[in-house]
């Protein structure tokens, strides 16, 4: 009979679930690798609010060595920016140095608890970033009551597991060898 078999495909789905939720509980990011010397989408994954309490802002610190920094505007939400100085000037793209850009991004909107959102901005990773380094993108969502910031970031040798609100992470890698420079 049919209807036997709903509650076990059920019950297997709500397993899956709960089973994948802990893995999903903060903010990260879809792609955690980006190529030294290129172009890089963000999609910063949002899973839930503060303590079942809906996301009013989401609140970005853009990295050093992530440059000409673009956000998407999300229909629902307003978009502000804050740019201002690098710590060095960047070569970018044609020989063009760049020495200040989008510093912070934030969306301001409404993200109900029971639902997930995706925010998104495009950058381009320095050359002068080396392979092997991590960057750490800050995200701090500010709820209807609370705030969930994911800054955390772990000291050498300290298990990144650990961390109770870990920033999302973004790990450089050497570019394809087609695009380095000869």
């Amino acid at each position: 009979m049919q209807t036997t078999a709903w509650p076990a495909w059920a019950a297997l789905v709500a397993a899956s679930l709960i089973t994948s939720a802990p893995a999903a509980a903060h903010v990260t990011l879809e792609r955690s690798e980006a190529s030294a010397g290129a172009g890089y989408k963000a999609v910063l994954r949002v899973p839930h609010g503060c303590d079942r309490s809906a996301t009013l802002k989401v609140r970005v610190t853009i990295p050093e060595g992530l440059i000409a920094v673009k956000p998407m505007p999300k229909p629902g939400w307003t978009l502000a920016v804050a740019k201002g100085p690098y710590q060095k000037a960047y070569d970018f793209m044609h020989g063009l140095t760049v020495k200040e850009g989008v510093r912070e991004i934030v969306w301001t909107g409404r993200l109900a608890d029971e639902h997930y959102d995706e925010f998104v901005f495009s950058g381009f990773v320095a050359s002068a970033v080396a392979p092997g380094t991590t960057l750490a993108v800050p995200v701090v969502q500010e709820c209807e009551t609370g705030t969930a910031a994911w800054t955390e970031v772990a000291a050498p040798g300290q298990d990144p597991h650990a961390l109770k609100k870990p920033a999302p992470l973004l790990r450089i890698v050497a570019p394809p060898e087609h695009h380095r420079h000869h």
